[in-house]
């Protein structure tokens, strides 16, 4: 053996070396893949999907164009991580009850708020919505910075240009190493009217905007599947200083019936809430007659919206079984917002 290969060791401090390296492996997974860049508020596996499919010309007055070819595309030039989690991307920014602004037009099986998976990608299609054109608008106009892709065969932008505040209008969710971030999507018109607002008192007054002014524009967050907010301090403290939690009920209504019954329908949910496992959750507790008064339960949605109709017995207070139904974990919920982003 060489015995000049010993000069070549050196002794390292293991604690140091594994502070090193686990700074590095979390900053990886903060920067490249768990939250979103503040300036057009997506992750990079977001990014790509959608700037592959402008080089595809994939454009909403294109034909929908097969999942599997943008899946490939996406992971051949810019994303080699596995087709399975940039598909489950492309999903989420295609089903319009988890993006409160899809930016993805999906046609096909995409899934359900039953939690029903989405089709194999070699079924769906999908091409860009008409709302992604305005977080691509003017791309190729030197408007973002542009960095060499995984093998540098290939150029991908740092960012897109966004003509609106996608971060506010989606919201966003990740889990990074030792943080997390939960962003609540908002209504569109409300964000670009608090922007105008921010502008023009910078502009007009020369003066930073409060946050009572922003409230009264943005009243809250917007679900896409709905529900109700109960009470503004949790918002607001979310506003100030970027974290809070809000309570989130479903939408409910008592209708009288032909027979003298009444009957309790819910047609809004809570966001991210599994309809088919609330449905599953009160046939249980009336089997166990944790809840009574309950004779029939459907679910009743169809294309026009979310209906689950609970027909109640003559002799019951509808009032009373609807808040025994409010009291299930999955019609009332606490949404932490933790406001957290690059």
């Amino acid at each position: 053996m060489d015995e000049h290969i010993f000069d070549k060791v050196h002794d390292v401090d293991l604690q140091k070396t594994m502070e090193d390296s686990y700074i590095d492996y979390a900053m990886s997974v903060i920067a490249s893949r768990a939250l979103p860049d503040v300036r057009d508020g997506l992750k990079p596996v977001q990014r790509r999907i959608l700037f592959s499919m402008i080089e595809l010309n994939n454009g909403p007055d294109k034909p929908h164009r097969k999942c599997a070819r943008i899946v490939g595309d996406t992971m051949g030039k810019y994303h080699p991580h596995g087709d399975s989690s940039i598909y489950e991307a492309l999903v989420k920014l295609a089903q319009d009850f988890s993006t409160r602004y899809p930016l993805v037009d999906g046609h096909g099986n995409f899934g359900s708020v039953d939690g029903d998976g989405a089709a194999a990608m070699r079924y769906t299609e999908a091409r860009l919505s008409r709302i992604s054109m305005e977080m691509l608008a003017d791309i190729n106009k030197n408007t973002v910075d542009f960095i060499p892709n995984f093998d540098e065969t290939e150029k991908e932008p740092t960012v897109l240009p966004s003509r609106y505040p996608n971060l506010l209008v989606n919201g966003t969710s990740g889990i990074a190493v030792g943080m997390a971030t939960n962003i609540p999507p908002h209504n569109l018109r409300e964000v670009i009217n608090a922007v105008v607002k921010i502008i023009d008192n910078q502009v007009e007054e020369d003066r930073d905007t409060t946050i009572e002014e922003i409230l009264n524009i943005v009243k809250g967050p917007d679900f896409p599947t709905g529900a109700m907010i109960l009470g503004k301090m949790g918002i607001e403290e979310a506003y100030r200083t970027g974290r809070g939690k809000i309570r989130v009920r479903a939408v409910t209504d008592i209708e009288p019936m032909a027979n003298g019954k009444n009957r309790i329908v819910v047609t809004e949910l809570p966001y991210m809430v599994n309809k088919a496992k609330l449905i599953e959750k009160i046939a249980e507790l009336v089997r166990e007659k944790k809840i009574d008064g309950i004779t029939d339960l459907r679910d009743e949605s169809d294309r026009s919206g979310m209906r689950i109709s609970i027909e109640l017995r003559r002799d019951v207070n509808p009032n009373i079984v609807l808040n025994q139904l409010l009291s299930i974990h999955r019609c009332r919920i606490h949404l932490v917002l933790l406001c957290l982003h690059l």
